[in-house]
């Protein structure tokens, strides 16, 4: 079995909707969720002049490799009506893989670890909730320490 940490989150439509709908097409089709986050609403990054986002971070189990992951979650964003014109683009739905196991990859389609994972304080944030001590296969740190680096000090709150 493989692990791999999710972020998903998504700016249109029914924002709480979306996310649950997420999970379980996740569960449905990539893995087992063993873990989640909180749900945070946070600035949009990017593209600032847009509608803020909910995000939360899942730990899944996968028997699918992080390629196989990959076209997955890419086809499952697809079927929730997810479209790609412009990069940091609102949009209904968006997963990332931000880790999956220790692993190294620098395919066209699939870079892990994420690589603004260290830059992203609404990426980290989440994360360290359920995996705080996992470590940064390239830069060493455990997720708690890049939270606490990060330059990043755009707004997340956790909801209630």
């Amino acid at each position: 079995m493989n692990t791999a940490f999710l972020l998903i989150g998504g700016n249109l439509g029914d924002r709480k909707h979306n996310l649950v709908r997420a999970c379980v097409l996740i569960e449905e089709q990539c893995g087992k969720i063993i873990n989640r986050s909180s749900v945070y609403e946070t600035a949009a990054w990017g593209k600032v002049d847009q509608p803020s986002f909910l995000n939360q971070a899942l730990e899944i189990e996968t028997d699918l490799n992080a390629r196989q992951l990959m076209r997955r979650i890419l086809k499952l964003e697809r079927s929730m009506g997810r479209t790609r014109k412009e990069k940091y683009e609102p949009r209904i739905i968006d997963i990332d893989i931000l880790l999956f196991n220790d692993e190294k990859h620098n395919y066209p389609f699939l870079k892990l670890p994420h690589p603004e994972l260290h830059n992203r304080r609404f990426a980290l944030l989440p994360l360290s909730e359920i995996a705080a001590h996992k470590n940064h296969p390239l830069l060493n740190k455990t997720i708690k320490q890049l939270l606490v680096e990060c330059t990043d000090l755009s707004e997340a709150t956790p909801l209630t």
